[in-house]
């Protein structure tokens, strides 16, 4: 097996984690933080959007059954990466696209994504995506970690996150998990 990990930012991260849970060859995913200067920060702290973290998703995946440009175009489906610090009701910095990479090839495989997309003019509005190098994982509070499956009735669950999956689950049915 050829571990790696992708390290994502696309608004909130218990969106990001319903969708990767469930795609064939990723092994974990964990919410956390990356890309700020608070030591440890704390949800709240996050929240209220001075720290300079992004809400993001550590996935180890399996590079021999999906590859990190596959990791990306899922990315790239379920959140809007031309909206600069938001994702729909969301705002501030700890909700901008954000691709946090772990080598030179993801950068390059980033980069040349986004260059890809932005020639096929996917969206109306320019890709506003950071990739920057990965830096400080820090793990979120527990009660984060698999929101979506443990809360799937609560109103954010129901109204934001259950149309993502269920856009993500038509798009990819053959890379789901069985």
């Amino acid at each position: 097996m050829a571990q790696e990990v992708a390290v994502l930012g696309g608004g909130c991260f218990w969106c990001l984690e319903a969708v990767y849970d469930e795609l064939k060859g990723v092994i974990s995913v964990e919410s956390g933080y990356m890309g700020g200067h608070v030591i440890n920060p704390t949800y709240k702290q996050v929240c209220n959007g001075d720290t300079g973290h992004a809400e993001v998703v550590r996935v180890t995946f399996d590079n021999d059954v999906i590859s990190f440009r596959d990791v990306l175009n899922v990315f790239f489906t379920i959140h809007d990466p031309t909206t600069l610090n938001r994702q729909g009701a969301d705002v501030g910095p700890q909700y901008r696209s954000a691709i946090f990479y772990t080598s030179e090839a993801q950068r390059d495989t980033a980069r040349q994504v986004i260059q890809e997309l932005s020639a096929l003019k996917v969206w109306p509005n320019p890709i506003v995506t950071e990739v920057t190098a990965a830096s400080t994982f820090y793990m979120a509070e527990d009660y984060h970690q698999e929101y979506f499956k443990n809360n799937p009735h609560a109103g954010y669950c129901q109204v934001v996150i259950a149309p993502k999956v269920a856009k993500f689950r038509q798009k990819f049915l053959e890379q789901l998990k069985a």
